[in-house]
């Protein structure tokens, strides 16, 4: 007979695992978090959410109502089973508790990603050596196809090494123990930065910056002055289609993006006014974004991907309405006052409370920078390291609870 103890001990690392895989793929992660889950429940240890689950429950509960609404039910089947995914919240906060095992967890998210990192690097240079055979080394021709490591789609890939190398920084700047094997550490930080630059995705550029601006502000302020070096360093010594990519934000080539989010984004307010409570139904934009394109709109429409707004806010507006996406932006504004309510209590000095807050904290501006361009909190896997680093970072709340979580002291 399983002990309890063993059980738990079990799901522990499970979890552990489940969030460690998701840098290799969703079905890897998906798969440990069922076994992490049946692990837990055999257990009879008590299930934990953070102090969000008002937030959450109305934000699933909205919906649910804007697909019974929608008229188009079964089009919104696949959002109603990515609510699966809010369950790696529910064990990561469940069972890790101990703040060194959180710790290296990110650790390890620094040594996957940085292994994704080369795989990008490879894929970057055999584009480099296709480009030279076919001769079609232009701009158009890196664009179109970028790396993805080893995901399926160079968002997906960016936004994972953006999410990794921003704890790794906060663990740099706060955490007590950066300072045993550094040197590794800044490695990996190169190496995904590397990969994050020649991934070419702009939004992810915008969201690191704003977190690196934001952890190095609270870390030494005086070296803000060196982040503008550093960008016009990393600008001097990439590749021209790179340099091609950073002057596209404001003089935008035929193949940027730029031309169509203007259309998804009037679109998106089009199905917004007309549906302002419960919207068009989850998915609803992907199916029926011709139907509500403004009749002033040139066709055809320029060359993008329109399956969905590129835009989190009117997304979750258009799909499932104005009251439900407030609700998640309620949400995400609790997390970010307990973050820093929990930080103003903290004693001086590096801890691993500190690298928690800040890096979570940081996460989150990341996430709601890189939101006002992509549909990226849609993504199962972004969305699986989002809620990973909400349960740790939360870890490092004081909250009233059964079980006391063990510092990174080793005291409760």
């Amino acid at each position: 007979m399983i002990s309890p103890e063993s059980l738990f001990r079990a799901a522990r690392w499970l979890t552990f695992a489940s969030a460690a895989a998701i840098l290799f793929g969703i079905a890897y992660s998906q798969s440990l978090l069922a076994l992490a889950l049946v692990a837990l429940l055999l257990s009879g240890e008590k299930l934990r959410l953070p102090p969000i689950r008002l937030q959450l429950g109305l934000f699933l509960l909205g919906t649910v109502l804007a697909l019974a609404l929608s008229g188009h039910p079964a089009e919104g089947i696949p959002q109603i089973r990515k609510f699966y995914v809010f369950c790696e919240l529910l064990v990561v906060y469940s069972c890790l508790r101990d703040l060194r095992i959180v710790r290296w967890l990110f650790l390890t998210w620094a040594g996957f990603a940085s292994i994704t990192a080369l795989r990008g690097f490879v894929q970057f240079a055999q584009k480099i050596q296709q480009a030279r055979q076919l001769h079609q080394n232009d701009y158009s021709f890196y664009v179109g196809e970028r790396i993805t490591g080893f995901m399926s789609h160079w968002n997906t890939y960016a936004a994972q090494e953006m999410f990794a190398l921003t704890m790794l920084t906060a663990f740099l700047f706060f955490s007590p123990a950066a300072r045993k094997r550094m040197w590794v550490w800044i490695l990996c930080a190169v190496l995904m930065g590397g990969a994050v630059l020649l991934a070419e995705t702009r939004a992810v550029w915008i969201g690191i910056a704003i977190a690196i601006v934001y952890l190095t502000w609270f870390w030494k302020r005086w070296m803000l002055a060196a982040v503008p070096v550093l960008v016009a360093l990393a600008f001097l010594v990439s590749p021209p289609v790179i340099k091609d990519r950073f002057t596209s934000l404001l003089h935008p080539k035929g193949v940027d993006s730029n031309a169509f989010r203007v259309v998804t984004w009037t679109t998106g307010l089009q199905m917004i006014k007309a549906h302002p409570f419960f919207g068009l139904g989850p998915e609803g934009p992907k199916y029926h974004f011709e139907e509500w394109v403004p009749s002033d709109v040139p066709r055809p429409l320029p060359m993008g991907w329109y399956g969905h707004l590129h835009n989190i806010y009117l997304q979750y507006s258009a799909e499932r309405g104005i009251p439900t996406m407030l609700v998640l932006l309620w949400m995400i504004g609790k997390m970010l006052w307990d973050y820093w309510g929990a930080l103003r209590r903290l004693p001086p000095g590096r801890s691993d409370e500190r690298f928690l807050l800040h890096g979570g904290i940081a996460v989150i501006l990341a996430t709601l920078a890189e939101g006002f361009f992509e549909y990226n909190l849609g993504d199962s896997e972004v969305l699986t390291m989002f809620l990973v680093v909400v349960g740790c970072a939360y870890q490092a709340v004081p909250i009233k609870s059964d079980r006391p979580v063990v510092s990174s002291s080793g005291n409760a």
